[in-house]
């Protein structure tokens, strides 16, 4: 059983992943009147400017002050904004354009993979049989909807740069991990208001036409800021609880969020594809969320600084933030990689 402190970032993955989801059928429905790349620039000046208001709204008010950001996380920073704010939305743009909605969404389901092995690989988050099983049911669902059927063999290449979008937003759930004990509204505005800045620049060096009238251009930007904005904040706060490999399991939702809205939106039969890739994702899915985590480890003493809640490691009588020292304790007890369990593994541990 789950206790509080591991439900809170679940619900926060889920009601992201949920909004995540939906941004890719309401992108392909707004295609038709505006550029791939303009798309893609207003979603983050979207998601920027939605965070921008609501870090100006906060301030007016008496609320819990998290972290600021310090100079070692800038290069962190700068890698999840050009990964996850410039590259990623545009290659998924493209791909729209060329990939059936309900498709794309459930394709976006490979990003747990990409943040998964990535997550192992690169920063060495401990994962299990049970999460790599998982990850291979999603891999051939993924292979199963880049198949083109629709004559000579080949594989979509709309659906390559779907899972191309996939890859390097994986890059960026592992970099934005890093600094995850910041304030994410923070994070989440400069990502935004920066990759949408240089995508609008792009858009406007290769001649892409602007929408035509404000209509557009508003609805795309409500889109970024609730979508994309309200998501990465929800995110970020997630991988705090459970590291980027577990929250991005639990983003696996979004592939079918996003799929029942295109089927709404565009009225599409699901076709053989789907179908046979849909029971597989439902299977991948079931088995990360089921996994377990539980071994001897050691915290060791650190100094660091983050958003708090008063319990067993931050004994304090109010939630606050700021700079607190921890000493070095050896214990067993289910956990996630958390802020504080980020310690590296020499073996496999039994889940």
């Amino acid at each position: 059983m789950m206790d509080r402190q591991q439900i809170y970032p679940v619900f926060l993955a889920v009601g992201g992943a949920a909004l995540f989801g939906a941004s890719a059928p309401l992108a392909k429905a707004l295609l038709g009147s505006v550029d791939p790349i303009v798309l893609a620039a207003l979603l983050y000046l979207g998601c920027g400017a939605g965070l921008l208001l609501a870090k100006i709204t906060t301030r007016l008010r008496t609320v819990k002050r998290e972290a600021g950001l310090a100079k070692t996380d800038l290069p962190w920073l700068a890698a999840s904004a050009i990964s996850g704010g410039v590259i990623a939305p545009i290659l998924l743009m493209l791909g729209l354009q060329a990939t059936p909605a309900a498709t794309a969404s459930l394709l976006l389901n490979f990003e747990c993979v990409a943040t998964t092995s990535i997550a192992v690989l690169a920063f060495r988050e401990a994962v299990g049989r049970r999460v790599w099983v998982a990850i291979g049911l999603i891999t051939v669902a993924a292979a199963v909807l880049t198949l083109d059927l629709s004559g000579a063999f080949g594989i979509s290449a709309g659906a390559l740069a779907v899972v191309g979008a996939c890859i390097f937003w994986g890059i960026d759930n592992n970099v934005t991990c890093r600094i995850s004990a910041k304030d994410p509204v923070t994070i989440g505005l400069i990502k935004g208001l920066a990759a949408g800045t240089f995508s609008l620049i792009l858009a406007a060096a290769l001649s892409r036409q602007m929408p035509a009238g404000i209509t557009p251009v508003v609805i795309v930007l409500i889109v970024g800021a609730l979508c994309y904005g309200l998501s990465i904040v929800m995110f970020i706060r997630a991988t705090r609880g459970m590291g980027a490999a577990r929250t991005s399991a639990w983003f696996g939702i979004a592939p079918f969020a996003g799929t029942a809205l295109s089927l709404v939106l565009f009225t599409d039969a699901p076709g053989l594809q789907l179908l046979l890739s849909l029971p597989l994702m439902i299977a991948g899915a079931a088995l990360l969320f089921g996994e377990h985590h539980d071994h001897v480890h050691v915290h060791t003493a650190v100094y660091h600084e983050h958003y708090y809640e008063p319990d067993t490691h931050h004994p304090f009588k109010t939630p606050g933030s700021g700079m607190h020292h921890h000493e070095e304790v050896r214990h067993t007890h289910a956990h996630r990689p958390d802020i504080h369990h980020r310690h590296e593994h020499e073996e496999e541990k039994k889940e």
